[in-house]
């Protein structure tokens, strides 16, 4: 019998395989290994396979595509229920090949209304390889920083936050002061050393996504908005995919996690904290560009460079979002709301345009 819809549970060597057919009978069930994962689609006849949102999935969606068939990447959360009871590779590729208690089978990779995962191109993987190990090399040189801080503070040496202070422990750390011996000075030395390399190469990945920012019209547009920079507009376009997916700007802004969680019932509707679904590394930058945009507001209200109006005043809304919520709350509403803001540009093709309220 011809397999109509399989579940793949991807792994690093082994693979298992979940197949039914039209009247959702099982007619394979196996296990196979890495390289024999490939023959064994060629040998099916065009089929919907389903998989999950994994490592390598990307990879194995673009291959299986390849052969004839239509592959669907789901999110590990929406396959979950669909597992009857203890995890197994055989478990899960039965409950992304069916419906867990259900007799129609491929739902879960079949339904129109499920949330899939687009399949990414080589190419699309690697722009967003290019930010992730910036994000990567960004946390080491912030924790060789932290190293290098909390060690001199072990033998008296102090100095104030910030790069300035930073610096300072640096000058510190070259001269001759006493108060370092020559044994903490060489591993010291060597944190020193590894910091500067690592700056090295951030900057060498900022010059590459410059030039990839100046190449890219939808990025150039992105700029215009206050709470988005190089990173932030580079990281959207290559890692947030085809918006056009989103039915509006809520749902890409769900999909990006700074939306409140809710637990409503009847009339009652509460709603809780934000749900940190989806990409971290787009929602934290997101964020820490609203908190920058309300620092400076904060601190000169006049020459804000938030969101304003036509006069350059900061927005009414921001200005009454700081007045009655705290900024941490008010950084994330305004990362929410440049989320809509991003995916009207995109989708719609519009310029960004300057608020009057």
């Amino acid at each position: 019998m011809q397999a109509i819809t399989i579940g793949l549970d991807i792994a690093k060597n082994v693979m298992q395989v979940h197949g039914v057919d039209a009247s959702g009978a099982v007619v394979t069930r196996k296990r196979l290994s890495r390289a024999k994962t490939l023959e064994f689609f060629k040998s099916q006849g065009p089929c919907l396979v389903g998989m999950e949102a994994c490592g390598s999935a990307h990879y194995w969606g673009r291959e299986i595509a390849a052969l004839g068939h239509r592959t669907r990447l789901i999110p590990p959360i929406y396959v979950k229920p669909y597992v009857k009871r203890s995890k197994t590779d055989a478990a899960d590729a039965a409950a992304i090949s069916r419906r867990m208690h259900s007799i129609r089978p491929g739902e879960a990779v079949d339904r129109p209304h499920m949330r899939f995962v687009p399949v990414k191109s080589a190419q699309a993987q690697g722009q967003a390889l290019i930010y992730t190990t910036r994000t990567l090399l960004v946390a080491q040189r912030t924790a060789l920083a932290n190293a290098l801080r909390s060690h001199m503070n072990e033998f008296g040496v102090i100095a104030a936050k910030g790069p300035e202070g930073l610096t300072a422990l640096l000058a510190t750390l070259r001269s001759d002061d006493a108060r370092l011996p020559e044994l903490a000075r060489e591993g010291l030395k060597t944190l020193a050393d590894t910091m500067a390399a690592t700056q090295k190469q951030i900057a060498k990945l900022d010059a590459r996504i410059a030039k990839l920012i100046k190449s890219d019209p939808t990025c150039r547009r992105l700029l215009a908005v206050p709470t988005i920079g190089v990173v932030t507009a580079g990281s959207l376009a290559a890692m947030a995919g085809d918006l056009t997916r989103f039915r509006s700007g809520r749902d890409f802004a769900a999909w990006l996690g700074v939306t409140p969680r809710q637990n409503s019932s009847g009339d009652k509707v509460r709603l809780g904290g934000i749900t940190k679904a989806g990409d971290k590394g787009l929602r934290t930058l997101l964020v820490m560009g609203a908190l920058a945009v309300i620092r400076h507001a904060r601190g000169n209200p006049a020459k804000c460079i938030g969101p304003k109006n036509s006069a350059g005043r900061a927005s009414a809304w921001l200005t009454k979002m700081l007045e009655r919520r705290p900024p941490l709350v008010a950084a994330v509403a305004l990362a929410a709301k440049t989320a809509r803001i991003v995916w009207a540009m995109i989708v719609r093709g519009e310029e960004y345009r300057l608020a009057d309220a």
